[in-house]
């Protein structure tokens, strides 16, 4: 089989993968963030990268989009290296990462239609697409408000319109539901659904287990910078109850003793 693609596991067929990870290293002075991960990402797919705090997940998806400079290792994402191509491969991915810093002296507006001539885009097909971005986003009445008025779930979504407006065949977001009231999270979800059902492929860091299960159907599970399982969602879920409960085995996570030793805690006062 050809390295660019790989059986996935439950219905047999053979993938093409979007992202092609091998042997992925970085430290941090003493401190090892990402320890050798080697990873196929299948294309089409709606990934949820999971795994606790400190697991590695921001670390991993920067290095992969070209955002941070692993130690060693190879990362391509449609068969281009992502360090020898960085132009050809940023043409083709959208990122939402973690703790986005946007503009915020332009308006939504303002701020959409200059990436989107950053991306070459022509003038009106800019101006079209984001009609309808800020339209589905729900932005629209906001679309001449400067950035710094915007509340965290609006500029979630601003964020999410910047990495879709050039629509990119691979869209990589760090923890896009943080922070995010329950109806701009339902719009996003609903784009990013929208989104995938098109043949996209979508990776989604998170560490909140209902939501993956929610929305992927496929995930890989990261703790302490190495890769404890992947494939599609049933087969990580195995006999499991829940993505829940087979992600805190795998983690090797135990429920914490030290809680037992609070006597005084809601005892009387």
């Amino acid at each position: 089989m050809d390295d660019g693609e790989r059986t996935a596991g439950g219905d047999g067929r053979p993938e093409t993968a979007a992202v092609r990870v091998r042997g992925l290293w970085k430290q941090f002075g003493e401190q090892t963030a990402v320890a050798g991960i080697d990873l196929d990402l299948p294309a089409g797919r709606f990934i949820g990268l999971v795994g606790p705090n400190g697991a590695g997940k921001t670390t991993t998806l920067s290095m992969i989009t070209g955002l941070l400079r692993p130690d060693s290792g190879l990362v391509e994402i449609g068969g281009r290296d992502v360090w020898r191509d960085p132009v050809g491969v940023k043409s083709r991915i959208g990122v939402l990462p973690e703790g986005l810093r946007l503009f915020e002296r332009l308006t939504g507006r303002e701020l959409l239609t200059y990436m989107g001539r950053l991306r070459g885009l022509p003038a009106a097909e800019v101006e079209r697409r984001c009609d309808q971005l800020l339209d589905v986003l729900d932005l629209s009445a906001a679309q001449h408000k400067l950035v710094v008025d915007y509340s965290t779930g609006m500029r979630k979504k601003t964020g999410l319109a910047a990495a879709l407006l050039h629509n990119p065949e691979v869209l990589f977001l760090d923890e896009p539901f943080e922070g995010v009231d329950p109806v701009s999270a339902q719009t996003i979800r609903g784009v990013l659904e929208r989104y995938t059902s098109s043949g996209a492929t979508v990776v989604f860091s998170s560490h909140v287990m209902e939501l993956v299960e929610s929305l992927c159907d496929w995930v890989a599970v990261l703790a302490s910078g190495r890769i404890r399982a992947h494939g599609p969602l049933a087969e990580v879920r195995g006999a499991a109850p829940s993505l829940q409960s087979a992600f805190l085995e795998l983690v090797g996570a135990q429920g914490n003793p030290a809680g037992q030793s609070l006597d005084w805690l809601g005892g009387p006062r």
